[in-house]
């Protein structure tokens, strides 16, 4: 009796299963042709509708749409694309049923060059006049930067703001490698290049604290002053608010004038309902940005094409991802474009820190090369330092926002001596025979020998001897004068301005403005943006099968996957890199 009712039991259990599975898959397939079927219909906007922002996914420079938004779907991943938004917004503001904007921001999962071009946006939306509403529980230090361009900033009455500037916090890795017999063999060039320090260090170095101090202070001067436009309050009233923390609840809030009313939700939907003459208790036609961005066509009949080539993530050899520019493709992109006689310019938009200065290198020839056939235009988002920059400096004019972070010319190669912890806390040795003195040169079984740490350090100061002399053929300065700028330090937009890196703070749309310009196409042409994103089913699968793996592992490794974690994330410093000198979070 027993066994059949296990045998039922298991039955019946794997029905469940089934109809589950069956379910999830007849759903994923219905959003497939749904989303297929739909690729060319426009969503209908009504009259007197507000345009509701709800920036509640990382914000990427292109964009993964999710067709399946809403759906429990495992492993699904979305990001609303900087440069979408923006188009969107452009055609929103001369769009005579969209009456206003309600900006639902708590937190805004983007850097502060992002943040600017996105804010940047929300006024030039406002210059129609048309209004802004902004209403959120809590609002982030980046989030509150954001809202303040609002014609209205509401705050829960029992919600948080956060206003006491930034901070920069770093991660050592000494004492983790000194616990597990790790030992990091460093060759680095410049004071500043202290990508490093985590793996020697315990705490900043001076060189370090300088760049950060000065860093983070040029940018909380950059979003005070834009506030303070905003929000009509002296600057240093507003620096005083920050330094002091002046804001600690929602009153004090309200009477230092950074939010203007204390509301409720249902407060605010009566305040939409007054400025669109709703009567009490009407419904409010709202459109979320992910089907009003459907509500228009972008299609251009012009013969005259701007290339736009995002270059989104940490460099690499290889073939591109999302998150890591890939070098193969990139080249071959651009190759297309020098080749192709429809594409009249080039606008290379950077978000990247940095990574493999080979990989950089490889991308620079081919922007160099297009570079002498059509104009080529940097546009720099949230970071274009170290191999970012490498790929700027081609370019023959580079756009940045004054909050973008770049520089850090300069390169290191690290390599992790692996032996002593393989040996004590595996178990496992090594030994090699070789032809000659020298062995391998990339290898974390054995420590290098002094003559092969010569080679490394040689190495690296040749790297940054090609880096630096590219970079000021590119910028039409003295190798010595481009050395003062460099040794691997860090500047924001308007810093790099001022020191000849970058030739004019703006946004995206200078570039193509610039580039148009120099091409002769001022007033006809179209944009077309490369790489081709991958479909978000293609990501969905990716997404899949990175989460049964990660599973996988989390079970084998149990407490010991963290340090796995940890490990894997180091390998990818392994030999030359043109890397920015530190994972920065501005917080």
């Amino acid at each position: 009796m027993n066994f059949f009712k296990a045998f039922l039991a298991s039955c019946l259990g794997s029905l469940v299963a089934f109809i589950v599975l069956s379910f999830l898959v007849v759903s994923i397939f219905i959003g497939v042709i749904s989303s297929l079927s739909n690729t060319d219909a426009l969503t209908t906007v009504k009259d007197n509708s507000v345009l509701h922002l709800k920036l509640d996914v990382p914000i990427t420079e292109a964009e993964i749409e999710d067709p399946f938004e809403g759906l429990p779907i495992p492993g699904a991943v979305s990001s609303i694309g900087l440069l979408p938004l923006k188009r969107t917004l452009e055609h929103a503001k001369n769009d005579p049923k969209i009456k206003g904007i309600y900006l639902d921001l708590s937190m805004f999962m983007a850097g502060y060059g992002v943040a600017r071009e996105f804010r940047q946006a929300l006024e030039d939306f406002k210059s129609s006049g048309k209004w802004i509403v902004a209403y959120s529980e809590f609002y982030t230090e980046q989030a509150y930067y954001i809202v303040s361009v609002a014609d209205k900033v509401f705050l829960n009455p029992e919600g948080e703001i956060e206003f006491n500037g930034l901070a920069v916090e770093v991660s050592f890795f000494k004492r983790l490698f000194d616990k597990l017999e790790i030992k990091p063999q460093i060759f680095r060039v410049g004071d500043f290049k202290s990508a490093v320090e985590p793996f020697m260090l315990d705490h900043m170095s001076t060189e370090n604290e300088l760049q950060l101090n000065e860093l983070i202070s040029d940018i909380n001067a950059s979003m005070l002053n834009d506030i303070a436009k905003s929000r009509n309050i002296e600057i240093s009233r507003l620096r005083e608010m920050s330094n002091k923390m002046l804001v600690t609840n929602t009153q004090s809030s309200l009477e230092l004038g950074l939010v203007d009313s204390l509301y409720y939700f249902d407060q605010v939907q009566d305040e939409l309902r007054k400025r669109l003459s709703i009567e009490k208790n009407g419904a409010i036609t709202f459109v979320k940005y992910n089907k009003y961005k459907k509500s228009f066509s972008n299609y251009s009949d012009s013969k005259n094409e701007i290339a736009v080539i995002v270059a989104d993530g940490d460099i690499f050899p290889g073939k591109a991802s999302q998150g890591v520019i890939g070098s193969d493709t990139f080249a071959e992109e651009l190759r297309k474009a020098r080749t192709n006689d429809k594409v009249k310019a080039i606008v290379l938009r950077i978000n990247s820190p940095g990574g493999s200065a080979l990989a950089s290198d490889v991308m620079w020839r081919e922007i160099k090369l297009a570079s002498e056939v059509k104009p080529v235009i940097a546009s720099m988002s949230d970071y274009a330092a170290s191999g970012g920059y490498y790929l700027a400096m081609a370019c023959d004019t580079i756009v940045a926002q004054p909050t973008t972070i770049t520089g850090s010319i300069g390169v290191f190669s690290v390599l992790f001596d692996m032996s002593s912890f393989l040996d004590s806390k595996i178990g496992i040795t090594f030994d090699q025979v070789k032809t000659g003195e020298i062995g391998e040169l990339i290898t974390v079984t054995r420590p290098l020998t002094n003559v092969e740490k010569a080679i490394w350090q040689k190495k690296t100061e040749d790297i940054y001897e090609s880096f630096t002399a590219k970079a000021a053929e590119g910028r039409g300065m003295s190798v010595e004068a481009l050395k003062k700028v460099a040794s691997g330090r860090v500047w924001t937009g308007t810093q790099a301005m001022e020191r000849g890196l970058v030739d004019v703070l703006g946004t995206y749309e200078d570039a193509l403005s610039i580039a148009a310009d120099k091409a002769g196409i001022a007033g006809d042409y179209k944009t077309r943006f490369y790489p081709v994103q991958k479909s978000f089913i293609q990501e969905w699968l990716s997404g899949m099968e990175e989460n049964a793996e990660t599973k996988a592992l989390k079970s084998s490794l149990g407490e010991h996957y963290s340090t796995y974690k940890q490990l894997k994330k180091l390998k990818t410093f392994q030999g030359s890199q043109a890397r920015m000198p530190f994972e920065l979070i501005i917080q």
